[in-house]
């Protein structure tokens, strides 16, 4: 940075940042260490693709931000450059649904989206093998937040469709990643019999990362995304603290952009503690926000009607929902539930004197926080 009649202070036209996509969540770094044992038994996995084999199928499980994601992609990435491998990684919050994967597929494969109606899923499953047979090439899709489609119960038949190719289809070969953040979920319990009974999955567990891990991680970070000396030891710390506690590493790298750019509103060159700390107050909510920017209408009414009878019986928040939707109670239902599992509400059975059992939802999160991201 230049330098400035006053001293420690920023014009109009200088930025703290380097390089500010340093700091974006869905950043690949050039270096990605701790998971050293993780990639290993993933590149284990995929190795016979190259060799023009099906690769392993795999489970990749792990609470939020500890990597999963960024494996695959990286791993991926290395993938792309050998020939007769095809890979495709899908976020299953936006394609829930068995077509919807097999649409991002197909649109993976020949380059433009299949037809939005009109269009059978047979005939659009049989035009992606014809041409992985024909161009003889392996195909790698990996199932990212796989748990949605278990919410919206099309995991059991997207995952036979994707397992039993082979069968329906001689030559066509393709192996399956799936990655799930909900530690709650037991993936092949729920997944119907005919499924298990050919998913044996490879099973990589990413754990959460420890203290000393975050502070080398945003380390890195830092020195690639700050200029020198923009954020000392002390800062630094303070934000692999607040790290920590959230458990989610993806909370740091938005926390250390979010005090970069409250500095600069202080016209600051340096991050101090009281940036780490006004940024927290957003930063912690990135889990939150991601998952509200994957609801839908419905869904989204739901959250706003629970902020407005927090802690109410189910049957009074129902009655509100169902005046704002027009939506019947079995819908109203899997949506509590759905939302319950996403950890976006919290639905808890109760004893009430003289009317027994009943279930009374509330918010997971500050209602003002909540409806601030929706």
């Amino acid at each position: 940075m230049r330098e400035d009649p006053e001293e420690g202070m920023l014009s109009w036209d200088e930025t703290v940042f380097r390089d500010e996509h340093v700091f974006e969540i869905d950043h690949i770094p050039e270096t990605f260490n701790h998971r050293e044992s993780q990639l290993r038994s993933l590149k284990y996995a995929l190795r016979p693709a190259v060799r023009g084999s099906r690769p392993l199928n795999t489970m990749v499980r792990g609470p939020p931000g500890t990597g999963k994601t960024t494996a695959v992609q990286k791993l991926f990435g290395e993938l792309g450059t050998q020939s007769g491998v095809r890979t495709v990684r899908m976020n299953c919050q936006v394609d829930s649904t068995r077509y919807a994967v097999f649409s991002r597929v197909f649109e993976h494969i020949f380059e433009y989206e299949p037809p939005s109606s009109g269009i059978s899923f047979k005939k659009l499953f049989g035009q992606i093998t014809d041409r992985l047979v024909e161009d003889d090439e392996v195909l790698v899709v990996a199932l990212d937040d796989v748990n949605y489609l278990f919410y919206e119960n099309e995991a059991s038949d997207t995952l036979y469709s994707l397992l039993r190719a082979h069968e329906a289809h001689s030559g066509a070969r393709i192996g399956v990643i799936i990655i799930s953040s909900d530690l709650s979920l037991d993936v092949i319990d729920e997944l119907d019999g005919r499924v298990q009974s050919v998913f044996r999955p490879e099973e990589v567990f990413f754990p959460r990362y420890d203290v000393n891990e975050i502070v080398d991680i945003l380390r890195g970070r830092t020195k690639r995304g700050f200029h020198e000396n923009v954020i000392g030891d002390p800062e630094l710390d303070r934000v692999a603290e607040l790290t920590a506690d959230s458990g989610d590493l993806r909370v740091g790298i938005d926390l250390l952009r979010r005090a970069g750019l409250h500095a600069e509103m202080r016209a600051s060159r340096t991050v101090d503690e009281e940036d780490v700390e006004a940024a927290y107050d957003k930063s912690k909510y990135v889990h939150l926000s991601r998952c509200l920017r994957g609801l839908s209408d419905p869904e989204r009414e739901l959250v706003r009607v629970v902020a407005e009878f927090d802690g109410e019986r189910a049957g009074a928040v129902y009655e509100a929902f169902n005046e704002e939707t027009g939506l019947g109670y079995t819908r109203y239902s899997e949506l509590v539930n759905k939302l319950d599992q996403l950890g976006v509400i919290e639905a808890r059975y109760t004893e009430i004197e003289g009317r027994g059992r009943t279930r009374a939802i509330s918010l997971a999160y500050d209602a003002d926080a909540v409806l601030d991201r929706l």
